[in-house]
């Protein structure tokens, strides 16, 4: 996946980027990375387990696969600066009661609360594209507020995010899932935002984040920084009265037209 380079860097560097940009407050967000022994082989003995952690869940066609996981109660500020401490490469066993540590947190630790979200996501979007690697989870700033003032309709929420910006609908024309307020960690939600994963690769947690996937790190943290994007345009546009001028759905029907993507059906008129 990315060859010649420390994965558990990209991780760290990506967690410090969404930590400047005021995403991952305290310990907030995670981020999940499935990896093929030779993306780690250089720093990681995969035949030597560190540990092994409960972690009870029936994913079959995940078993045996790795993933380089950040920890439960880690601050992103500080994964950059210790990732050993703050990032962890498990393996899901075949038996699916248990985790094996192969390297990484260094204090004791394990993997975020919301792992079972995330094996859910990447279980059921392997099933839709065979190179789906990442899932992350962020308080995307924006998208959280627009929860606050826009309906949950994830029809009407994915067009009006559309219209924010002209390369919106390119990017993600499968448009985006949102879940009402679900408590966190459970694995209700991973359930839930699985399901909608079948669809979209964006799902909007109402008053908390965003979930999204995608086949490597920079295309995930892209679709998302593209909807917090469209998100804040749309918070700092709200005080209007009224709004003159959009992208009508004729437009975003030729801009779908010229870049080839195919959208959500029925999202437009």
């Amino acid at each position: 996946m990315m060859r010649n380079t420390n994965i558990v860097e990209e991780v760290a560097l990506l967690a410090s980027n969404m930590y400047r940009l005021g995403w991952d407050e305290r310990n907030g967000g995670n981020i999940s990375c499935m990896v093929d022994e030779s993306d780690i082989s250089d720093f990681v003995n995969t035949e030597r387990v560190i540990r092994r952690i409960p972690f009870n869940c029936d994913f079959g066609e995940l078993a045996g696969r790795l993933f380089v996981v950040t920890g439960t109660g880690s601050y992103f500020k500080n994964m950059e600066r210790d990732p050993e401490k703050n990032i962890g490469i498990v393996r899901l066993c075949e038996n699916n009661r248990e985790l094996e540590l192969l390297w990484g947190y260094s204090d004791g630790g394990r993997p975020t609360s919301e792992l079972y979200a995330h094996l859910m996501t990447h279980a059921v979007r392997l099933k839709r594209d065979e190179a789906h690697r990442v899932v992350i989870h962020t308080h995307a700033t924006n998208t959280l507020a627009m929860t606050y003032t826009h309906t949950l309709d994830e029809r009407e929420f994915t067009r009006t995010l559309w219209r924010m910006c002209t390369e919106c609908i390119v990017v993600f024309p499968d448009g985006v899932s949102v879940l009402p307020w679900m408590l966190c960690g459970t694995d209700e939600i991973g359930r839930e935002t699985a399901k909608k994963m079948q669809d979209t690769r964006i799902v909007v947690w109402a008053q908390h984040g965003i979930f999204g996937a995608g086949r490597t790190l920079d295309e995930a943290f892209g679709l998302i920084e593209t909807v917090e994007k469209a998100a804040e345009i749309y918070i700092k546009t709200l005080p209007a009265e009224k709004i003159i001028n959009t992208i009508t759905d004729e437009q975003l029907k030729e801009l779908a037209k010229a870049f080839g993507v195919k959208v959500h059906e029925g999202w437009l008129q």
